[in-house]
């Protein structure tokens, strides 16, 4: 490999980015000129035309990463006398509780660990049993562990029940299949720097317009407020506060890709291709899965770290890095892991000089193969 390019990004975001996408960024706009109101219309209907939700929802973008969406989305949608059953198995279910928290929203939640995901059924009981519940939250990806949750089949249930469903899609929308017209969902967050490809400066929420309608009051927030975004966009065309103008040109670029892959199939296709290159070539270093194979996602996985008393994760990441790949580190409670991420502008070429990357940092340790210790492998039973 060469070293002296720049490092590809195997994270779950930001990601590497295409050259076409980068090139968008040369050009200066100005923010209340119709050529970008034009560019932003775009951007927007063409998310919407992914998730099929043209009919029934709008498509409000906002300044900042994905966390800004999802506390901007919860904000304007939940009532202030609402109650939310936030289903969590990693850092960013445990995110939404810390946000709606911070909003003074009532809550309760169903921790599934780190292992697995929310049980359909778990989330029927907990409905059942209150009725004071009035949404439900759930992360689509979980990118802490690489968990893909059962979105369909948890939609489901809150829509027989009828309560109202939110859904971070952060690290999903763009590659996962998401169909508004099969899926009732209120609201769904996610980021330009993830599976659409483009680079970080804004996120978006699709929000159900006849709920939307309704929720002038509820944000604590005039920034993060998607009513009033909504509404000033949709008189005037224009963001109410200075957008990240470049950005919104280099997602309009990668839109263009994404169109150009296949859409969501292509780029899912791509996807699971890196994902099975990664896991088979990993499995054969001797590395573990920190999840069964029925969810993994084609996103990120993550891998238990070598039992190896010379491993040390910073050294490891270190000597990767100068193969010129970049992986990430483990965010679990439990045990030593670390993830390698499936998506941007990667294709097998670059999955298989990771793996020869992961190989040759192992040797550099003197450490045989991936083994975890047998401790860590013991998990509960689902």
């Amino acid at each position: 490999m060469n070293e002296a390019r720049e490092p590809y990004l195997l994270t779950p975001g930001p990601l590497t980015t295409s050259m076409a996408t980068k090139t968008a960024m040369l050009r200066d706009w100005g923010s209340w000129d119709e050529d970008f109101n034009g560019l932003t219309a775009s951007v927007c209907r063409r998310l919407l035309e992914a998730a099929h939700a043209t009919e029934t929802h709008v498509c409000v973008p906002l300044q900042g990463s994905g966390t800004y969406a999802v506390e901007a989305a919860l904000a304007t949608l939940l009532p202030w006398d609402s109650k939310t059953l936030v289903l969590t198995n990693g850092a960013y279910g445990q995110r939404m509780i810390r946000i709606l928290k911070y909003l003074g929203r009532d809550l309760t939640a169903l921790d599934m660990g780190d292992y697995f995901p929310p049980s359909p059924s778990q989330v029927d009981a907990m409905l059942a049993d209150d009725p004071a519940i009035s949404h439900v939250a759930v992360v689509h990806c979980e990118t802490s562990s690489g968990i893909l949750n059962p979105l369909e089949a948890i939609a489901e249930v809150v829509h027989r029940w009828d309560r109202r469903l939110f859904v971070d899609a952060m690290s999903s929308f763009g590659a996962l299949p998401i169909d508004a017209r099969a899926l009732p969902f209120d609201g769904l967050a996610s980021s330009a720097n993830k599976c659409f490809e483009g680079v970080p400066g804004f996120s978006f929420a699709l929000l159900r317009r006849d709920v939307l309608k309704d929720c002038a009051d509820n944000a604590h927030s005039l920034s993060l407020d998607l009513y009033d975004q909504w509404d000033y966009m949709n008189r005037t065309g224009q963001w109410r506060f200075t957008p990240p103008t470049q950005v919104v040109a280099a997602f309009a670029s990668a839109l263009d890709q994404h169109g150009a892959e296949g859409g969501v199939a292509g780029r899912l296709a791509r996807y699971t291709r890196n994902k099975a290159v990664l896991v088979e070539g990993m499995r054969a270093m001797g590395f573990h899965t920190l999840l069964d194979d029925r969810w993994l996602s084609p996103i990120i996985v993550t891998f238990h770290a070598p039992g190896h008393s010379n491993f040390n994760f910073k050294d490891f990441y270190q000597s990767i890095k100068r193969r010129g790949f970049i992986i990430y580190p483990g965010k679990l409670t439990q045990v030593e892991s670390f993830r390698i991420g499936c998506i941007g502008q990667l294709f097998e070429e670059q999955m298989r000089g990771a793996l020869a990357a992961v190989r040759a940092a192992l040797d550099e340790m003197a450490i045989p193969d991936g083994a975890p210790r047998l401790e860590d492998l013991t998990k509960p039973v689902f």
